[in-house]
């Protein structure tokens, strides 16, 4: 029975060799670069490891907890990023270690805001104001990039707010709709999802503001669970979209070439043609770390990151990354089942919603199966804000589980 119990205790263990052996063998065809052995690389890596280690080791110590599932997931994921970041350059891969760091940073602080809902309820109305002042300032400082205004530049480093506001959105929408009981509180949460949403559409941020919406939409209903709430919400969203096409018609041209990218290869598709192309070309096993084409397009490393990984990996990774999202989603489902309010149900539910959806625009945005909205493959995209939210929301997902260690005889680890 002890030995029974200890074999239970290790599979995190085995689990997370797996993936570091997968890591390993991902970075050793990048450490040496004209015969030659790249030490600063070789430090990246070396620290992402132990890291990663160091993480899961100190976490089973201080909450006694054998389940990390999840975070091994999201290390698996993180890692892919870091190779990625890695085949480009050297200056890419250390801004991204960087960013793993303060994801795993916010991942402690979002779990430690969300151990009860007593502490929860006190980060409520501060996280609402500093989310709703960050789009403020965005909306205030931020220039106009690629047609947007996302990006907030300080000391050398790109900022997107947006990107961490959608902590916040989940977290408030959460648990707001777990303390007050009736139709006030969705009201008050609503108000807020305006205001924020209203703001993306200022920055011109559409795709960030359409994952907004169906995050409110996916909370509200999970709450109250009427329909008509649903649909007045939807139908006024629909308006108000129509009211921004027809009031700015520059916002239709960006969908122009939807379902039409084969007619637009050397403009509006261009993008989109090349990742399908050089998808198909990489195979079930992939051409090989930094020798595909697509690494040539712009934002192949952000937004068009599946594709690279499918080029340069082959499909068989893509199905495992797709794979892995999958089973984020399913903790999450099992997570609400067992929690223990429904803070932490609503918490989970809708972290993991916003994680797919936006999983969803991204790979079917490329490959022209949505139009093109320009969002972020989480933990897998580079981009520092993009992977701290990533760790935050998952901080979201395991709340419930933060101080339940599972009851396991034996002295396994």
């Amino acid at each position: 029975m002890q030995s029974s119990s200890q074999n239970k205790g290790f599979r995190w263990v085995l689990l997370m060799l797996f993936v570091s052996l997968f890591q390993t063998l991902s970075f050793a065809g990048l450490l040496f670069k004209n015969n030659k052995l790249d030490l600063e690389l070789l430090y990246i890596f070396l620290a992402y490891m132990a890291g990663q280690w160091v993480y899961l080791l100190l976490n089973r110590l201080i909450t006694r907890r054998r389940d990390f599932q999840l975070e091994i997931i999201a290390f698996f994921l993180s890692g892919i990023s870091l190779v990625v970041c890695a085949s480009f350059n050297n200056n890419f891969a250390l801004k991204q270690l960087l960013a793993i760091g303060l994801g795993l940073l916010a991942h402690v602080l979002v779990l430690l805001m969300s151990m009860s809902t007593d502490v929860a309820m006190f980060f409520r109305i501060p996280l609402a104001l500093a989310s709703i002042g960050l789009l403020a300032a965005n909306l205030l400082i931020a220039e106009t990039t690629h047609g947007t205004l996302n990006w907030i530049e300080i000391g050398g480093f790109s900022v997107q707010p947006s990107e961490l506001v959608k902590i916040a959105f989940v977290f408030v929408g959460a648990v707001t709709l777990e303390k007050i009981q009736s139709t006030r509180s969705l009201t008050k949460y609503l108000l807020y999802a305006v205001t924020c949403v209203g703001a993306l559409f200022l920055m011109r941020d559409f795709g960030t503001a359409l994952i907004f919406f169906f995050t409110f939409v996916i909370i509200a209903f999970m709450r109250s669970g009427d329909v008509r709430t649903i649909f007045f919400a939807t139908t006024g969203a629909a308006l108000g979209g129509g009211m921004v096409l027809y009031f700015k018609p520059y916002v239709v041209r960006r969908f122009a070439t939807y379902r039409r990218i084969w007619e637009n290869m050397d403009t509006g598709g261009y993008q989109q043609t090349r990742v399908l192309i050089y998808m198909a070309s990489g195979g079930l096993f992939g051409l090989g770390l930094g020798e595909g084409k697509l690494r040539n397009v712009y934002a192949a490393s952000t937004d068009l990151v599946f594709g690279l990984l499918c080029e340069e990996f082959g499909l068989l990774l893509g199905l495992a990354v797709l794979v892995a999202y999958g089973l984020i989603a399913l903790y999450a489902l099992l997570a609400a089942r067992q929690a223990s309010s429904t803070f932490y149900s609503i918490a989970a539910v809708c972290a993991a919603a916003l994680l797919l959806f936006q999983v969803s625009l991204n790979v079917f945005g490329i490959t022209d199966l949505l139009p093109l909205t320009g969002v972020t493959l989480p933990f897998v995209s580079r981009g520092g804000t993009s992977m701290i939210s990533s760790w935050g929301l998952l901080a979201l997902i395991r709340a419930r589980g933060l101080f339940q260690a599972p009851k396991v005889k034996g002295r396994g680890l």
